[in-house]
């Protein structure tokens, strides 16, 4: 039980890094274009398609939001909720995997056809960026850290409960006796004179 408790510090870093990590990449182009219709224009068409053709993957960097947003439940949470939000980020790191394995196969054909059709006849290069192997990493890492979540989670420490909305009787507040129960009150940020009635 100490040594699996001791993955969440772990789990947790390499979690929160790598959905990080895919949030900025999903963000960055991951395909670079290059067209060239004759040798002697082939440079300045080529620099004006780097900067019109969208080489992104909108889905990647939605899903990484989505991430983040699961690890930041999972630390402030606990039992049922907390379980149910590492199971929905571990189904959303397999999201972003398989859309960035699908990316090699798609994107690059459909920027090119579209580059093809607005340009008219022309040859198109497409190559991939470091961006898209770094959301490669981040969304291989994101899967494993999830998995680990899912299956470690019961051992992890959870936030107490003192940091709960006071409900039922927890709510009402004890009227403080002497001055070391007055301060008290107030460190706790209870009014102690709430409860008395004002002069008639």
């Amino acid at each position: 039980m100490a040594e699996r408790s001791r993955t969440f510090g772990p789990v947790l870093l390499v979690g929160l890094t790598s959905a990080g990590l895919a949030a900025v990449a999903g963000a960055r182009p991951w395909v670079e274009l290059s067209a060239s219709s004759s040798p002697r224009s082939s440079g300045a068409l080529a620099s004006t398609l780097e900067v019109t053709a969208p080489g992104e993957m909108p889905l990647a960097g939605a899903l990484s939001l989505v991430l983040l947003a699961c690890w930041g439940v999972v630390l402030v949470t606990r039992g049922r909720v907390r379980r149910a939000m590492a199971v929905l980020a571990a189904i959303t790191a397999l999201g972003l995997l398989i859309t960035t394995i699908v990316a090699v196969f798609t994107l690059p054909d459909s920027f090119r056809e579209q580059l093809q059709e607005d340009l008219g006849s022309v040859q198109v290069d497409s190559t991939f960026t470091a961006w898209y192997a770094a959301a490669l990493v981040a969304a291989v890492l994101s899967v494993v850290s999830t998995v680990a979540a899912v299956r470690y989670l019961p051992t992890w420490p959870e936030m107490g409960s003192r940091y709960d909305a006071p409900a039922g009787d927890s709510a009402k507040q004890v009227e403080p006796e002497g001055n070391l129960e007055l301060w008290k009150a107030l460190d706790e940020g209870h009014d102690p004179t709430a409860s008395q009635r004002p002069l008639d």
